[in-house]
């Protein structure tokens, strides 16, 4: 089951084995959140905005990625992959932006074929 307060717990409730649904689950809503995050910020149509938003999340993976001790190769490959999930979140957005502007004007133009007489 998807439950936040599980996964602040400690000890042995936190590490429960999660079922395949749980993992899709908490995979789809890292990918909506990141997506509808980055649509706001895309929407502006602001490069310092994004980049500073990268230089954030980059930031604060260097932070979350500190406790665990992971070795230097694990926490480069954990940031590669934030920056790869990032960019890949950034493409979605603008192609999820692109299809919204495109079904408005599609759905406000008015046809060619109709004239009156």
């Amino acid at each position: 089951m998807l439950i936040m307060d599980r996964d602040c717990k400690r000890g042995g409730e936190r590490f429960a084995i999660p079922s395949q649904g749980e993992v899709q689950g908490k995979l789809i809503v890292l990918e909506v959140v990141a997506i509808t995050c980055l649509r706001e910020v895309l929407a502006s149509k602001n490069a310092f905005a994004v980049a500073a938003l990268k230089k954030k999340v980059l930031r604060a993976m260097k932070v979350q990625c500190a406790p665990f001790g992971l070795s230097s190769e694990d926490e480069k490959a954990a940031l590669e992959y934030a920056c790869e999930f990032f960019e890949e979140a950034s493409k979605e957005a603008g192609r999820q932006g692109a299809t919204k502007v495109a079904t408005k004007s599609a759905g406000t133009a008015r046809p060619k074929g109709s004239v009156h007489g």
